[in-house]
């Protein structure tokens, strides 16, 4: 009886023990389920993001108000003589293009997308180069003071990708500064511009980019100041450390500040060397031809970003593509988020880097 109570005993501890044993299977499987889904749910969430904020075309930074407007670039020729200074909305472009002209001066389209002004001035005349220079923008609104015949028939022409708000077009867009002698007095806005647009059936999407940006590339050497070497002048851009902006300045005139008395500065300066030659066209009543550019193929040039320069060239296989920075060694030069100023100096003329 001894034995088989012993037995009875032994049979009951081990029902005890395996059942203690697949308990603890189960819940191994259980704890093992439990941290798969708890890893998954890990995994989920790191993957996460949040949706990209909208980002302006023509700077790379984002889009005020967290909307990219839908409406086409708007382009505004601006006046550069001394007479003209201090200008009004320069510093509110997206993009600048300095174009050398006739006379050794030099002439500014200003193209506004992301961003309004609500006074731009004084707004002067367009050249041939014009067309060129924006072609890539696609359909672009075009503001000016007018021009010489050919060039108005050539805005105007069936295969042009501008529309013409300039003010023999768009008058009601346009009022004379009492405070400035003509010719140099022509003032508008972007708000006026869009408005005249729509009431003259203008309209499409937002450009495609001009530019790369991204972090700053390997290379470049270190540049306080740039200096372009105008026929009539000196301009001058001095890297500004604390608010990390390039200011621009003139030799003759003093720091480029506006009628608003903001300085006008740049997070990228593009320098570009091009040729330069006369057209045919008889520009003013001094005799002097209009000049046009050669801007497709490629030529010398540096780019100014984050207190250094990157040298290389440029390149434009076509007109309708947009330019291209390289440096020597064959890497592709990505821009700072931010507007841009692009300098379209003549062969010839110096450009002076300072360290």
């Amino acid at each position: 009886m001894k034995s088989r109570a012993a037995v009875l005993v032994v049979m009951s501890v081990s029902l005890v023990v395996l059942s203690g044993c697949g308990h603890s299977k189960k819940s191994a499987l259980n704890n093992r389920a439990t941290s798969s889904t708890g890893s998954s749910t890990t995994r989920a969430r790191s993957t996460t993001t949040r949706p990209a904020r909208p980002v302006c075309p023509l700077t790379g930074a984002p889009a005020p108000g967290g909307r990219v407007p839908q409406r086409p670039a708007l382009a505004i020729k601006v006046e550069n003589l001394p007479a003209a200074r201090p200008q009004w909305g320069l510093d509110k472009a997206d993009v600048v293009f300095e174009e050398p002209v006739e006379g050794g001066i030099t002439r500014f389209i200003a193209v506004y997308q992301c961003r309004n002004a609500s006074r731009v001035e004084p707004v002067r005349s367009g050249r041939f180069v014009d067309i060129d220079i924006l072609k890539p923008l696609g359909k672009t609104l075009f503001a000016y003071a007018g021009a010489i015949q050919p060039v108005v028939n050539a805005v105007r022409a069936p295969g042009s990708l501008l529309e013409d708000v300039g003010s023999f077009v768009a008058t009601g867009a346009y009022s004379r500064d009492p405070t400035r002698l003509e010719p140099h007095n022509l003032e508008t806005s972007t708000g006026a511009l869009y408005q005249a647009a729509a009431k003259l059936g203008y309209s499409g999407p937002p450009p495609p980019p001009l530019f790369r940006y991204g972090p700053p590339v390997m290379g470049g050497t270190p540049a306080s100041a740039v200096h372009l070497h105008f026929p009539l002048d000196v301009t001058t851009w001095t890297w500004e450390p604390k608010a990390k902006r390039w200011a621009r300045s003139y030799s003759d005139t003093g720091p480029a500040v506006q009628g608003d008395n903001v300085q006008i500065t740049a997070a990228n300066v593009l320098v570009l060397h091009v040729v330069q030659y006369p057209t045919p066209y008889v520009e003013d009543a001094t005799g002097a031809h209009e000049n046009q550019l050669v801007l497709t193929g490629s030529g010398q040039a540096w780019v100014f970003r984050g207190g250094a320069q990157f040298y290389g060239k440029w390149e434009r296989p076509s007109l309708s593509d947009p330019t291209t920075f390289v440096e020597t060694n064959g890497t592709k030069i990505t821009l700072q988020p931010g507007n841009t100023w692009e300098e379209l100096v003549p062969t010839g003329e110096a450009v002076g880097v300072t360290p």
